[in-house]
């Protein structure tokens, strides 16, 4: 379980990276434009690796309707609503409304995939978001807005999808579920963002930027992807979606030593209650697994006796 942990970190810690590499590529593409480019390269990545490793299976028709379903609502919905929300929504007040997404993710195990949303996790859930909150900004006014509920869609899409791909992953291999997933959430993202292009829409012709573009890809998007499906069947949608509350530190960090960004007191803080809150959801649950065993063991011996 401690591995499976480090591998979630690691997808969490490319992911935090990525908000400041999202913030230097929304400059030279338009935001829709770039998240469906991003994901053409992260697509084929995954196709060109399933096809030399021949992982290809043939898909049944449940899991045809969960991969559309991804599609529509982790993909085509979450994407366009994020992008459109941030038009009218500062970055602050959106990273406050997604900061929800792991405790949304664990209610929604626990009712349809009957995972238990633990007092352990709901003490860790509130203790990283109380933390989040100081790290994306105190007093940041939530006002009920359009943008305000786009975001909020995009944060409950998320969420849905998270429960969907643990469905998929029932009875589909997590690297092929994450294959197949990528490539049709790409088919449905597609048209909605060539056809929000315009002729006034900039689009970069610079080498570094197309560079950073492809290999965070592949790495954040394709690699991760892969890593984070594979370990959603071993520790838990909802244990999972705790560690989603670390991308804002990892963001944060990440700013202040690429950009110079200025990390105040109180996030700083902020920070330290987002870690403490993973550890009090996660490690101490994993000390209670390990108990379970000798338990297990203890009442056979009874039995036997």
């Amino acid at each position: 379980m401690i591995r499976s942990y480090l591998l979630l970190l690691f997808c969490v810690t490319l992911w935090g990276s990525n908000f400041v590499f999202g913030s230097m590529l929304v400059k030279q593409f338009p935001p829709l434009f770039l998240a469906d480019v991003r994901l053409m390269f992260t697509s084929l990545f995954l196709l060109s690796y399933a096809w030399l490793t021949k992982k290809f299976v043939k898909i049944r028709p449940r899991e045809w309707g969960l991969l559309i379903l991804l599609g529509l609502i982790g993909t085509l919905a979450n994407q366009t609503a994020y992008f459109n929300g941030l038009l009218t929504t500062d970055a602050t007040t959106a990273s406050l409304i997604l900061s929800m997404a792991p405790i949304v993710t664990a209610v929604l195990a626990s009712l349809f995939l009957k995972e238990r949303f633990t007092r352990r996790m709901q003490i860790g859930s509130v203790l990283a978001l109380a933390g989040t909150f100081c790290v994306v900004g105190i007093g940041a006014g939530l006002t009920l807005s359009k943008g305000v509920m786009l975001i909020v869609i995009a944060m409950v899409t998320f969420s849905a999808s998270m429960i969907i791909v643990r469905k998929l992953t029932e009875t589909m291999n997590p690297f092929i579920s994450t294959v197949y997933s990528t490539t049709v959430g790409t088919v449905f993202l597609t048209p909605a963002a060539f056809l929000t292009l315009d002729s006034s829409a900039h689009i970069s012709h610079e080498v570094w930027a197309w560079a950073m573009l492809i290999v965070t890809a592949i790495f954040m998007q394709g690699i991760c992807g892969l890593v984070w499906n594979q370990q959603l069947k071993v520790v838990g949608t909802g244990k999972a979606a705790i560690f989603l509350n670390l991308q804002p530190f990892v963001a944060m960090l990440v700013g202040f030593l690429l950009l110079g960004s200025q990390v105040t007191a109180i996030q700083a803080g902020g920070s330290l209650l987002i870690v403490t809150g993973v550890i009090v959801a996660t490690v101490r649950s994993q000390r209670s697994a390990k108990k379970q065993p000798q338990r297990v063991k203890e009442q056979t011996e009874s039995i036997c006796s």
